[in-house]
């Protein structure tokens, strides 16, 4: 019995080890890429007017001239709204879904001065983007969560913490695994992943939150509610590549439970947040294993807590605010404004 508890000692300190290993190499590879990614955009040595043609989804901010200096430090960074601005534009951004539901057209009959620039944004995933036919050869630069958009902008980032507080990990219930959706289809992956793994967790440790189940969750209540569960279903409405959304980083990572993620392979997701900070469901042979490993990691305290190692050096940040994107426009402009570049078919790259 002795040398049984020596030999499960040994082995947790070997997992300790190899935990703490890996988390410092990632961030060591995350310090060098930030670095370089910081050095990249060149300060601007002239004023950079954007003109945001429609704002997403019908929603607007209140834009000024110094909003980006004010608010994000970005400098000789000038956001526009008023589309009679056309003409003396840096660059004009067309927000896609305004576009394809017919609800903004683009300024087709207007003349377009010769160096601006035109940028297609969107931070839907292929299938929510629709017909992109016809328009083939009018955007210059994108904007998108894919890694090689001109201009990348995740939901949500790491983000070195400021403080020297020390992190609890909220106090967990009887929920091992919780989940929020309002637009469930029965036919998306994400769905058939979840009816299986009900089949292999007792129905009084899954909870399920959203207009589906009828449980819809307010947003002053979300990441209380979800906080109380040991795991979160972050899983993507579309296996689309590169496509992270907020059920990450905020419904998860913000909310103090473990992601249990389902979208593009993992080393996509190593390229955000720590490898041992998330469970992948393609990590395992079946539902049923995935199952068993969640009970196993809640049932051991140690090696649960280790899934939150991360927050005593990162802090997650949001971006929420459409102006901070706009803005994050005038940090790549001189760099991207030294290339000719027109997408002559943007179906290939959406889809791509």
């Amino acid at each position: 019995m002795q040398l049984l508890k020596q030999h499960n000692h040994a082995l947790c300190c070997l997992f300790g080890f190899v935990l703490l290993f890996n988390f410092l190499s990632w961030s060591i590879n995350m310090l060098l890429l930030s670095q370089i990614e910081t050095s990249g955009p060149n300060i601007l040595d002239r004023n950079i007017t954007i003109l945001l043609w429609h704002w997403p989804f019908g929603v607007p901010y209140r834009v000024g001239r110094g909003v980006c200096m004010d608010k994000y430090e970005i400098p000789r960074c000038f956001l526009e709204d008023n589309q009679s601005s056309f003409a003396q534009a840096d660059v004009v951004v067309f927000h896609f879904y305004e576009l394809w539901t017919g609800h903004s057209k683009l300024p087709l009959h207007l003349t377009r001065p010769p160096m601006q620039k035109w940028l297609w944004l969107s931070l839907e995933p292929p299938t929510n983007n629709h017909n992109l036919s016809n328009y083939n050869g009018l955007f210059n630069w994108t904007m998108s969560y894919r890694h090689d958009a001109d201009i990348f902008m995740p939901y949500g980032e790491l983000v070195s913490k400021r403080t020297n507080a020390t992190y609890i990990i909220p106090k967990k219930s009887d929920c091992l695994v919780c989940w929020v959706v309002s637009k469930y289809k029965a036919n998306q992956s994400r769905s058939l992943v979840f009816q299986q793994l009900k089949k292999h967790i007792p129905s009084n440790l899954v909870e399920v939150y959203g207009q589906w189940s009828k449980r819809p969750l307010s947003n002053k209540k979300l990441l209380s509610t979800i906080s109380r569960c040991y795991f979160y279903l972050a899983f993507e409405n579309s296996i689309s590549t590169d496509y992270i959304s907020e059920k990450l980083w905020h419904n998860s990572l913000q909310a103090g439970s473990v992601p249990v993620v389902l979208g593009p392979p993992r080393n996509i997701y190593e390229l955000s947040i720590p490898p041992e900070s998330f469970i992948h469901v393609n990590d395992f042979s079946s539902v049923k294993a995935l199952a068993t490993f969640l009970s196993q990691v809640a049932a051991d305290r140690e090696r649960y807590e280790s899934y939150f190692r991360w927050h005593h050096y990162y802090d997650v940040r949001m971006y929420t605010d459409w102006r901070e994107r706009l803005c994050h426009i005038c940090m790549h402009y001189d760099q991207l404004s030294k290339h000719k570049k027109v997408y002559s078919d943007l179906y290939s790259w959406v889809n791509s």
